[in-house]
This record gives C-alpha cells, sequence and structure tokens, in this order.
C-alpha cells in the first residue's frame, strides 16, 4: 500500500541579499524563499518564513511574490529580534573567511603571521592567493592583513600597549588590516590581557583597518557550539558579512539561544578560570630538568622546551606512556633564524585536574629517562 502524501512544510530565513527583489527585474535573480516554491515536483503547503524586524517589508513583498507563483503555499511571516547584526559562527571559519575578502591577490599580497602560529592564518593567506610571511618581516611592501593573537597560541604572550602602538603605526604607514584573535582572551591568572580595541581607544586611534576576533570556544569551554563574535571596522566588517552571506553555514535557533546564555553569563567564565588555574598551580611545580617551562600570561598551554627534537621527544612520548602532547615545530615555519616551534611541545590543560597530573607525572618520568 502506498503511503499517504504528507504536507511539505518548510521553515527558512529570510535572506536579507539574495531574497531582495528589485521590480521588474527581480524574477531573472535566483531568490532562494521564492524559488523554493517554484520547484515542479515539490508543491509547499506551507512556509514557516523567519525574519528580522528590520526586513518587515522585505518579507512582505517575498510572501506576494510566493503567492503569486504558488498559490497553494500558505506562508506565515515570523519576525525575530536579533541582539547583534554581526553574530556568526565560531572564530576560526571566520579568522579564515575574513582573509578572503580583505585580500587582493591580483598585488602579490602578503599576509603576516606570528610564528609560532595557529595553522589556519597560513590556510587563509594560501587560499585568498596571498603568501603568508612569519614573524616581522623584512619589507612591508605588499602587506595587506597581519594576523595577532594575544594571549598567543602556544605561547601564552600577551602584547602590551607599547607593542600595539607600534603596530597600529606599520598598519598606518603601509595600510593593511589587522585581524586580532583573542579567542583566549578571558583564560588568563593575573591581570586581563590588553585587547585590541582596547589598546586602539586608550591610544585615542580609530578602528580603522583593525577587526577583533573571539568565540565560545575558550571563554566557554564550549567549541561545539560554533558561536563567535567579530568588531572593529564598519567597512572591513561589511564586506565580510557580504561574504558570510554566501557560505550557508546559519546557526540553528536552539543553538543562538544557547549561545545567548553563554555571552550574558559571567559567573561560569570565572569559575572556568579558576579550573584553569588550579591546574597551572598543580602542575607547573612538576616541571623540572631537563623539561623547561614558565607560567604563561594567558591561554591554557604550557609551552615546554624539550632537550631532544619535539618530534622525536612527541612520538616517543605517546608510545611509551600514552600521552600526546604537540610538537613545537608543526606549529611554526623556518625561517633564517630557524624554526623557533623546534625543541618545543605544547601540553594543552583542557583534561579534569588529576588527568592533569597524571599526565604530568608520566611525561617527567619519561623526561627523566633521556
Amino acid at each position: 500500500m502506498d503511503s499517504p502524501h504528507l504536507p511539505v512544510v518548510v521553515i527558512g530565513l529570510l535572506g536579507t541579499t539574495l531574497d531582495v527583489g528589485r521590480h521588474p527585474d527581480r524574477w531573472q535573480n535566483w531568490r532562494p524563499s521564492v524559488s523554493i516554491c517554484r520547484q515542479p515536483d515539490v508543491i509547499v503547503s506551507r512556509f514557516e518564513l523567519l525574519h528580522g524586524n528590520a526586513e518587515t517589508g522585505l518579507a512582505e513583498l517575498v510572501r506576494r511574490d510566493i503567492a503569486s507563483v504558488s498559490p497553494e503555499t500558505s506562508v506565515v511571516l515570523h519576525p525575530v529580534q536579533f541582539g547583534d547584526p554581526w553574530d556568526f559562527e565560531q572564530v576560526y571559519e571566520a579568522l579564515f573567511a575574513f582573509a578572503q575578502t580583505v585580500l587582493d591577490p591580483t598585488r602579490d599580497a602578503r599576509v603576516v603571521c606570528p610564528n609560532p602560529f595557529y595553522q589556519i592564518y597560513e590556510g587563509a593567506a594560501l587560499l585568498a592567493g596571498a603568501t603568508p610571511v612569519y614573524g616581522s618581516p623584512e619589507s612591508w611592501a605588499g602587506v595587506q592583513l597581519l594576523y595577532a593573537c594575544s594571549p598567543a597560541n602556544p605561547t601564552g604572550r600577551v602584547m602590551k600597549l607599547n607593542e600595539w602602538r607600534e603596530l597600529f603605526e606599520l598598519s598606518e604607514r603601509h595600510g593593511f588590516a589587522i585581524a586580532s584573535d583573542e579567542c583566549y582572551s578571558e583564560i588568563y591568572c593575573g591581570e586581563p590581557p590588553l585587547g585590541a580595541l582596547q589598546a586602539a581607544h586608550r591610544l585615542g586611534r580609530s578602528y580603522d583597518r583593525l577587526v577583533a576576533f573571539s568565540s565560545l570556544s575558550k571563554r566557554s569551554n564550549a567549541p561545539g557550539m560554533r558561536s563567535g563574535f567579530v568588531a572593529g571596522d564598519a567597512e572591513l566588517i561589511r564586506k565580510f558579512l557580504l561574504y558570510r552571506t554566501y557560505h550557508g553555514s546559519a546557526m540553528s535557533l536552539a543553538v543562538q539561544a544557547a549561545s545567548a546564555a553563554a555571552w550574558r553569563d559571567e559567573r561560569h567564565v570565572e569559575d572556568n578560570r579558576g579550573l584553569y588555574a588550579e591546574k597551572y598551580r598543580a602542575v607547573l611545580p612538576m616541571v623540572r630538568d631537563p623539561l623547561k617551562t614558565e607560567m604563561p600570561e594567558g591561554g591554557f598551554y604550557l609551552w615546554v622546551r624539550t632537550p631532544i627534537d619535539d618530534t622525536e621527544f612527541a612520538r616517543r612520548l605517546h608510545g611509551q606512556y600514552n600521552v600526546l602532547v604537540l610538537p613545537g615545530s608543526f606549529l611554526a615555519r623556518k625561517t633564517n633564524t630557524g624554526n623557533p616551534g623546534a625543541n618545543h611541545v605544547r601540553i594543552a590543560l583542557v583534561p579534569p585536574l588529576a588527568e592533569c597530573v597524571e599526565a604530568m607525572e608520566r611525561i617527567m618520568r619519561f623526561a627523566g629517562s633521556l
């Protein structure tokens, strides 16, 4: 027996760019909310269309256009108050995507990355047709974008006000944009790290060519939420928002609600900092010769110097003691002065306290055998 046909119900979000109609040419363009109701093989019974409060006029136009091409479709409009129109998903996706919007590969673009650094900066530069430069370049010619990370991954180092001043002066002199990766900014044990926008404000500088990125990933220990924000130069953000319109990376309403709750609450962030501080107090004194490290200013890593090649250290530690660390040379690139990550490993204090202590005990037993 054939099963009965169930009515087709579509739940969609109004596209403030693609769904825009410009009479009479709007019928020549692909408009997703209208086009889905024009499919000859699918009759949409009901379309639940969500839209921002500011887009009520556009939503009404889309409803009328759907009625003209698919009279069988009932369109129900749902106005939604978006708390932050610049809110976007996980910061690493954004750091990657941002490069695609600001770089012009036809002008031999170069992108400056810290060294060592998080690998997304390099990948973003290469896929945007630019050349990555590691560390301070000998020449700033052709530099269109610079990535800063404070607190730094993997070292935990925090940029000071005079360093931001020097960086802003270089940006003004050479015209490059600054993308400040601040996803570790709320993990610290002493003073809160100085952010890029905060530094610009203190120095009486505008936010021109400056954009800061953050997320719930580290602040709330919630990388799976894929929730973050961008703030800074309005013109750069406008281009970036247009680019992300075509990603199809919208966040579900349930995740939006959970994200909003996490962004509003500071208590769990303070508790989270307290847990990391407890791990540092327990684990840091355990590190002794032949390993060397120091307390970072921010983040949740230990950047440990090793007595042997870092790749060999990581391989043997895993094989003999079942502990995973990341070779520092993987996080850096070789320059004229060598690889700054060589003979270092990154240890993440993310597991519970007891596991961190057990892991460091195993690491020190292994190191003692070298």
